[in-house]
Formats: structure tokens, C-alpha cells, sequence
């Protein structure tokens, strides 16, 4: 079964870490009409990752490209999660179920239909088994549209 359309694509900028590139970056975007939707920051002494979620992903990393940036992108789930205590745990603890390894997750700005949304990214080869078993236990996954909508 293939389950693409429940991927959303991440685009992953790799900024030197000095003043202005981060700016530099949400300029580029937006003379590009990329709205952003997520994002999180990562970094080293040296280097920060950048990671976005846009409502144009193709675009954003072609603009990225042409402007010099190390860009690449990377598949995430957009997981509604219950906006209460114990919410995110409730997920966690499905994907516990068949040892499904998080490398990390990040929050979106907004919710949907009062509840959080959260971005999970989740071990390339695991992506469909994850997709299933949230799938049979009832979490929401959004369709990579939707979240590009948001």
C-alpha cells in the first residue's frame, strides 16, 4: 500500500552559523512567496540545520539552491496529537508498541480542530509500518496537502 500522499516534505537548510543567514533565508522565502509553516533550528558551533515545513516545498528548495544554500529535504509524518495532558504520551506509546525509533519532532504554530499538531520524523524504512499502526490506532495522520494548506 503506498502511503505518499500521508508524507509531508521537510526542507532542510544548512546555514554557517553567523549573523544574518537565518534572515537571509526567511527573505529568500518569502520574495519567493514560500510561506512557512513549522520550523526548528538545530545547532553547532559551526553549523545550524534549519528544518521547515512550507506550503511549497519544490519551490522553497529550488529558491534556496539558486540563492547557495545546502538544501535538502526529508520525508516527516504531521501527526494530530490530543492538546491535553498525557496527549503526546498517548502517541508515543503506540509507536513504543513496535519500537518505532523518533529522531526528532517539532511542533507547527497552529492546531487543528484544537488539538496540536506535531511533526515526527521517524526512520525512512519504518515510515509505512508507522503510517499502519497509527492508522489502527485511530491517530491522525494529516495528508501532506493539508499541511501544506495550514
Amino acid at each position: 500500500m503506498a502511503y505518499e500522499d500521508r508524507v509531508t516534505k521537510q526542507v532542510s537548510v544548512f546555514l554557517e552559523n553567523k549573523s544574518g543567514r537565518l534572515a537571509e533565508v526567511c527573505q529568500v522565502l518569502g520574495d519567493a512567496g514560500v510561506n512557512m509553516r513549522a520550523l526548528c533550528i538545530a545547532d553547532t558551533s559551526d553549523f545550524g540545520i534549519l528544518r521547515l515545513i512550507v506550503n511549497d516545498p519544490g519551490r522553497a528548495t529550488r529558491v534556496l539552491q539558486e540563492r547557495g544554500f545546502g538544501v535538502g529535504e526529508a520525508d516527516v509524518l504531521a501527526l494530530v496529537v490530543p492538546d491535553r495532558p498525557g496527549g503526546l504520551a498517548s502517541v508515543l506509546a503506540v509507536m513504543k508498541q513496535r519500537d518505532i525509533n523518533v529522531e526528532y519532532m517539532y511542533a507547527f504554530f497552529i492546531t487543528v480542530d484544537g488539538d496540536a499538531v506535531v511533526l515526527f520524523r521517524i526512520e525512512e524504512q519504518q515510515i509505512a509500518s508507522t503510517i499502519e499502526l497509527l492508522e489502527q490506532n485511530d491517530v491522525r495522520i494529516l495528508y501532506a496537502e493539508e499541511v501544506y494548506a495550514l
